[in-house]
């Protein structure tokens, strides 16, 4: 967001409600989010589960973690089972998204978001987030692939990038944890991100 936009917004919002997404972010802390959903259109597709985990002071923080399970009526087929391994009877078992995505943002505050391939992230919980607040969501966000290709590219300017998740965590001495879970993903997207920090990057 635009740092005129947010000062528009925290002016008209700072005092409501939501007024703690507005509060200035602490230094050296994010927080690393993950969804799983039913597919990848936004526009029809339903959150199964949300995930977040801070990262703080060279530590993953998961006594910390906000993890949630999102209820849906929605079907959905064998394949996007396999991916989350989330069944229908445990989707129609999640807690209303209303109530999970007013709890996490409020559990949230102002903190930056770090994610991969985070715009997804965003615009499921888009809707969501306006509805309940009436504008978008302003947090300040980190993509780790975005940074991994800035770093690829500086590294080694005539290679193509290769911003493939498993990938970069192989690069970076990261197991992957848990794939295709919101926790798993989160938690190691979070480890990235502190072993990229070890290496000294971002560099300013």
């Amino acid at each position: 967001m635009h740092p005129l936009s947010r000062w528009w917004m925290r002016r008209r919002h700072g005092a409501g409600e939501w007024g703690g997404l507005f509060a200035a972010a602490a230094d050296g802390e994010w927080v690393s989010l993950d969804l799983e959903t039913t597919g990848m259109n936004p526009a029809k597709d339903h959150i199964l589960s949300l995930a977040a985990v801070p990262v703080r002071d060279g530590r993953l923080r998961l006594s910390e973690r906000f993890e949630r399970r999102v209820h849906t009526a929605r079907a959905f087929g064998i394949e996007s089972i396999r991916h989350h391994r989330i069944t229908p009877d445990e989707a129609s078992s999640g807690e209303q998204v209303t109530d999970v995505v007013r709890d996490f943002l409020q559990w949230l505050g102002s903190r930056r978001l770090l994610g991969y391939y985070l715009g997804f992230d965003l615009d499921m919980l888009a809707p969501h987030v306006r509805a309940l607040a009436g504008f978008a969501l302003p947090n300040p966000v980190v993509d780790l692939g975005g940074e991994v290709a800035i770093l690829q590219r500086r590294q080694r300017p005539d290679a193509p990038v290769n911003l493939d998740f498993a990938h970069i965590a192989e690069t970076l001495g990261v197991p992957m944890i848990a794939r295709h879970t919101a926790l798993g993903d989160a938690t190691t997207v979070g480890l990235c991100w502190l072993a990229l920090q070890r290496r000294g990057w971002p560099a300013n």
